[in-house]
């Protein structure tokens, strides 16, 4: 039984220039409407040609590095969705988008959601989804096309279960885990 994660294509949206917190909110939205717009590499494409089950997450750079891929997934679930960055409700100061991100990030791990999820319901959420990519092992090997933070959730999740990692995920674009379930 093996489930591979991997992470969707680069986005077509960059992280460049400064934003307040209102334009913040819109590169945001943006972002999530984003398409994947450079092609899988070839060892991405070849382990993903060995599911037998793919899953997606709805949101289009998932779907685009899917379709980049030649798959077409069997089943479509926000469950695989990636986590969203708390945003703040008001606020002048100006930074980059790659400070935004991390700032936000970092206080979304010490209990910041603001308006988003937060982090105790994303890693039910991951564990749900972790549920839900072992009962689709039953039938084959399962390729999830998902989202960096929520892969790593999973990922944990697959962890505690007893699944073991031939290949553990980095935080690149295309990038894969490979977890298999151990002999009992």
């Amino acid at each position: 039984m093996t489930i591979i994660l991997m992470r969707h294509g680069k986005p077509d949206h960059r992280a460049t220039g400064r934003h307040n917190v209102q334009t913040l909110a819109e590169w945001c939205e943006a972002y999530d409407q984003s398409q994947a717009n450079d092609g899988p590499p070839p060892r991405s494409v070849a382990i993903a040609r060995q599911a037998t089950v793919v899953v997606c997450s709805p949101l289009p750079r998932a779907q685009s590095s899917l379709s980049q891929l030649g798959l077409q997934p069997h089943e479509i679930d926000a469950l695989f969705s990636e986590v969203a960055v708390p945003l703040l409700r008001r606020g002048v100061i100006e930074l980059p988008t790659v400070c935004w991100l991390a700032l936000l990030r970092l206080l979304w791990f010490c209990g910041y959601a603001g308006e988003t999820e937060s982090l105790h319901h994303a890693r039910s959420r991951a564990s749900a989804a972790a549920e839900k990519l072992i009962a689709h092992s039953e039938h084959g090997t399962v390729l999830l096309l998902g989202h960096g933070i929520m892969n790593k959730m999973i990922a944990r999740e697959l962890r505690k279960r007893g699944w073991q990692a031939e290949k553990h995920a980095s935080s690149r674009h295309w990038s894969s885990a490979i977890y298999h379930r151990p002999f009992i």
